[in-house]
């Protein structure tokens, strides 16, 4: 006798349909199974189309490949019914078909259990199978849209609400499909969403939305969960920022804290804008003045200091790529990195500095913004980056399939793609230098998939029909800054405003989708018409922020709005980046750090590309490297390796004994220990100290100091070892390290 181990798994499962025939499994209805709209929701709600199962990239899973969260219905159509001879489903007897024995774990099953055969899906394919698997038939209708009912809606805290999802189709037909839809919530910490649509809500006030997929079609669901505590004194409003944002807080009942003092103020916008420490004399005469407009004169003066170009060029030429491979990087990072920083400083309109970047030509000699296609060198590579960092949409997933969560198609993707086909490049004398130029000829790219041609086109747009003497690039620019275009100005306030406020309206700062909507639409929408009417005006936009009754509002919460986190009733203390904590050690400890190729001096923020990150110091606090168009590659966490390198690495400590520093110069000045102590107090927190700050500072350094042998020390040694210690001790609170 043959071992039946030797049967091939097919032959098994004829076996089994032979000896169990039966047409108990028939479907009662007749009604026609549609494989689109019947049996693809099924696979999908039991994820069986899902990237970790069989929809695993290229492979699938054991032999068996669907698209991913069925995409691609014809292609499942023939895997499951056509594909290894057809041994997945057996028309005669549906219920002993593969595909069911698997989902049902009555053969064993990697994915366990999917479905009960109980249960309506289950016999939805039994259906199916019975009826001969049909696909779908020419006259039938397509699904047009999904309906959420309700579509927004105000729940109290630590309640419940069903969810009913309508499918709606192109011939006017509905269907309810509430335990076919999938559900998820873009904050669990604020609520969560049930695998039937029960919407429950935490403890935490806010907006939240419940995003719900069903066949290729989203919506979103929103919730507004107030607190329910009297908003009573606000402060006045200074321009409509305040206004959305003191009304929405009066929505949900969350009570705003008080507006912050003026000291506390010049720290945070001078570290915000300038990336720096103010100065003692800037904070003393900033202190001292009467004028009731002097915070907007403060904002003025930063904006216009080279401080803020080097700041915020540090920021976009990490975000642009501006990374040192080989030595031969040199020249095209530094002349990069100056180009950009020269353009913040003349106030150079950000439209214009995209469409300069994108539609660049020549050597990087003559025309710096060509570095970009130094780093960025494929078409799929710059229209990914371009739409992540520009738009704040997420392409990289549509390259092979629809993205999942957006109405992005693979056809998109290389319509995007298109615009960049006619970048040409001629390697000149420079090592590693290209010449970067406009070739002429028909704007297109290949649909890898399909093997197609695909024109131009701006996401949502129409086709393209280009010139071959039109650089596509330049088209791109003028879609992108168009006032119709939905992306282009929201995602630069909404990027910002995450710089100065620490949490984006939208959460990551660069996934702007229909399924991830702001937290306040309105405020966001108005941030990016105002940018827009001021010509795409960037100090003009951080002028806005910054002048806000919401961005100067106290830390400190009151005793309703600590649970807050996303209505900004409070300002966000945010630890300081790695290059601004970096030249903050060196101002209070009166150091200096140097780097290789750079005058002495030189700040950590005006640092040009990724080399400097071999400093311990900017590696610890997570400087990024710059391999990515995602602010998420810079670290903002604190760690434990971040606090033992400031209390013990000889780096800091060696900062702290630098001869001619401010221990050392404090330890021999002429003036008192309290103006000493007042210094340091005013150079890292711009205040002075209180009374009980100076009698503990007073008695410490005062204390009698002895050498390893308990001998005495000489009281000027003794004196530089207080205020080392001093030094240290303040750099390692949470006042230092925070803007707050």
């Amino acid at each position: 006798m043959i071992p039946l181990r030797h049967f091939p798994e097919s032959f098994l499962v004829s076996a089994i349909v032979l000896s169990t025939f039966h047409l108990s499994a028939f479907a009662e209805s007749d009604d026609e199974v549609n494989f689109v709209h019947d049996v693809v929701p099924i696979l999908t709600k039991a994820h069986c189309n899902s990237g970790g199962c069989h929809a695993k990239a290229d492979v699938g899973q054991r032999g068996f490949r669907l698209s991913l969260l069925g995409f691609e219905p014809q292609e499942d159509y023939e895997h499951i019914v056509k594909e290894a001879r057809g041994r997945r489903v057996f028309p005669n007897a549906p219920e002993q078909s593969l595909l069911l024995l698997k989902a049902a774990n009555v053969v064993p099953h990697g994915g366990g259990k999917k479905l009960d055969p109980e249960s309506g899906s289950y016999q939805t394919l039994v259906r199916w199978i019975g009826q001969g698997m049909p696909y779908a038939g020419e006259s039938d209708p397509t699904l047009a849209s999904i309906e959420i009912q309700p579509s927004r809606k105000v729940m109290e805290i630590n309640t419940t609400q069903q969810l009913k999802v309508m499918a709606h189709y192109s011939d006017g037909s509905q269907r309810d499909v509430t335990d076919l839809a999938l559900y998820e919530a873009n904050n669990k910490a604020m609520a969560g969403a049930g695998e039937f649509g029960l919407v429950e809500t935490s403890d935490l006030p806010g907006n939240v939305a419940i995003m719900v997929r069903y066949g290729g079609q989203v919506s979103t669901f929103s919730v507004s969960i107030p607190l329910g505590a009297p908003v009573e004194n606000l402060p006045p409003t200074r321009n409509f920022i305040d206004e959305m944002v003191f009304a929405n807080l009066q929505e949900i009942g969350v009570p705003p804290s008080e507006v912050c003092d003026d000291e506390t103020f010049l720290r945070r916008v001078t570290l915000d804008i300038a990336g720096r420490l103010p100065s003692i004399g800037e904070t003393e005469t900033f202190l001292a003045s009467q004028d009731p407009e002097k915070r907007s004169a403060a904002i003025d003066t930063l904006l216009a200091s080279p401080d803020y170009a080097d700041y915020f060029a540090n920021k976009w030429t990490a975000l642009l790529k501006n990374k040192r491979e080989s030595k031969a990087d040199i020249t095209a990072n530094f002349a990069f990195h100056s180009w950009v920083r020269d353009s913040l400083l003349a106030n150079k309109p950000y439209d214009e500095i995209v469409r300069q970047i994108l539609g660049a030509t020549g050597t990087i000699v003559e025309n710096p913004p060509v570095a970009w296609y130094k780093r960025v060198k494929l078409p799929k590579e710059q229209l990914e980056d371009v739409a992540q960092l520009f738009l704040g949409v997420r392409m990289q997933c549509a390259q092979c399939h629809h993205h999942p969560f957006e109405r992005w198609s693979q056809h998109d993707y290389y319509s995007l793609a298109a615009f960049f086909s006619q970048v040409g490049r001629k390697p000149t004398a420079i090592a590693g230098e290209d010449l970067i130029f406009h070739e002429r000829g028909v704007a297109e790219f290949e649909n890898t998939k399909t093997g197609e041609p695909v024109k131009p086109a701006g996401l949502g747009g129409p086709t393209l029909e280009i010139s071959p003497d039109d650089d596509p690039r330049l088209l791109l620019a003028e879609w992108m800054s168009g006032e119709s275009n939905p992306f282009f100005a929201k995602v630069l306030m909404n990027r910002y405003w995450k710089h100065f406020f620490k949490i984006g309206l939208v959460e990551p700062e660069d996934d702007l989708r229909d399924t991830n909507p702001a937290t306040n639409p309105e405020l966001l929408n108005a941030l990016a018409d105002h940018f827009i009417e001021s010509g795409f005006d960037l100090k003009e936009a951080i002028r806005l922020l910054t002048n806000s009754q919401t961005y100067q509002l106290s830390s400190r919460p009151n005793e309703h709005n600590a649970v807050d986190q996303q209505n900004f009733s409070r300002f966000y203390p945010k630890r300081m980046q790695a290059e601004v904590l970096l030249d903050s050690v060196d101002l209070l400890a009166g150091s200096k750090t140097d780097f290789a190729d750079l005058p002495p001096g030189t700040r950590a923020v005006a640092l040009p590309d990724n080399s400097y990150n071999s400093s311990a110091f900017l590696k610890v606090f997570g400087r990024p490297d710059g391999a990515s168009v995602c602010e998420c590659e810079r670290v903002q966490s604190s760690s434990l390796a971040q606090s033992l390198h400031l209390m013990n690495s000889a780096e800091v400590k060696g900062k702290l004994s630098v001869s001619k520093g401010r221990a050392d110069l404090l330890s021999r000045a002429e003036t008192s220990d309290i103006d000493g102590i007042t210094e340091i107090y005013l150079t890292a927190f711009s205040r002075r100290p209180t009374g009980e700050e100076i009698s503990i500072a007073e008695d410490y350094l005062a204390k009698p100091r002895t050498d390893a042998n308990g001998k005495p020390l000489d009281p000027k040694v003794a004196k530089r070892q207080a205020f080392e210690d001093l030094l240290w001790a303040i750099m390692n609170t949470k006042e230092f390290l925070y803007n707050h």
